[in-house]
C-alpha cells in the first residue's frame, strides 16, 4: 500500500510539473508571435507573417530571414515620399568677410 501511495504521489507531482511546463511553453510561443507581429507591422509587412512561428523547427528562422534579407515595404514608401519632395540643394560656401581680400584695394 505504501508503494502504491508513493508512486501515485510521484505521478501527481510529475503531472503538475508537465502542466506548468506546457503553460510556460504556450505563453512563450504566444509572446513570440505577438512580438514578431509588431515587428512585421512596423516593417510594413502583414503582421500575419508572424504565424510562421508555428511551423516547428524552421518557423522562427523563416521570420528572421524575411526580416533580414527582404526589402521592407516601409522602405519603398519612404523612398516614394522622399522622391515626391525633393531635397533642397546643399548650401554653398559662405562669402568671405569684408576686408579679408588678398587683393590690394
Amino acid at each position: 500500500m505504501d508503494d502504491h501511495t508513493s508512486s501515485a504521489a510521484a505521478a501527481s507531482v510529475l503531472a503538475g510539473l508537465a502542466f506548468v511546463y506546457v503553460i510556460v511553453i504556450v505563453a512563450l510561443i504566444a509572446f513570440t508571435v505577438w512580438v514578431y507581429w509588431r515587428i512585421f507591422a512596423k516593417a510594413g509587412y502583414n503582421g500575419a507573417l508572424s504565424l510562421l512561428n508555428f511551423i516547428p523547427g524552421v518557423g522562427p528562422l523563416i521570420c528572421v530571414l524575411i526580416l533580414a534579407f527582404g526589402r521592407w515595404p516601409i522602405e519603398d514608401q519612404l523612398a516614394a515620399y522622399q522622391g515626391a519632395r525633393p531635397m533642397p540643394p546643399p548650401p554653398g560656401p559662405p562669402p568671405p568677410p569684408p576686408g579679408s581680400s588678398v587683393m590690394p584695394t
